[in-house]
């Protein structure tokens, strides 16, 4: 990315600005869990418009890959306890994030903002499938 491109304010994104106009995430099928952990709306339709988007989005971190000191990859969700505790949010709530080198995430319990380019590339996982992709620049306190 050229230096221009970076020095840029990204762009604020929101979670309800992920959601495509007219879709209704209450309008599911119901389904009984039974304890299970089922994302209701696996493929939920995203938003184009931020595709390819320098954005800076918060929300709450899911660890998937890493170390102990820095998460190279993480499910960016709107809500603490998304895919942990209760079923995943619509595939269009879930945002797949990947540092390269790594970013110390220093307590999971603690909204962030994390910055990078938006894709509308999904990613699916054993947890939950995703509407959005996002490699990763920075993450901040919200």
């Amino acid at each position: 990315m050229s230096a221009s491109a970076l020095s840029a304010e990204p762009q604020e994104v929101y979670w309800e600005d992920l959601v495509p106009a007219g879709f209704n995430e209450l309008d599911a099928p119901a389904v009984e869990h039974e304890g299970q952990m089922t994302q209701l709306q696996p493929d939920a339709p995203v938003v184009e418009k931020f595709d390819g988007k320098r954005v800076k989005i918060p929300g709450f971190v899911v660890p998937l890959e890493g170390t102990a000191e820095l998460t190279t990859e993480f499910l960016l969700v709107p809500y603490f306890g998304a895919c942990i505790h209760v079923p995943p949010p619509p595939s269009n709530q879930i945002v797949y994030v990947k540092f390269e080198e790594g970013v110390a995430i220093d307590d999971l319990y603690d909204a962030i903002w994390v910055t990078g380019t938006l894709s509308t590339k999904g990613w699916k996982g054993d947890i939950a499938s995703v509407g959005y992709r996002l490699t990763g620049e920075s993450v901040a306190p919200f």
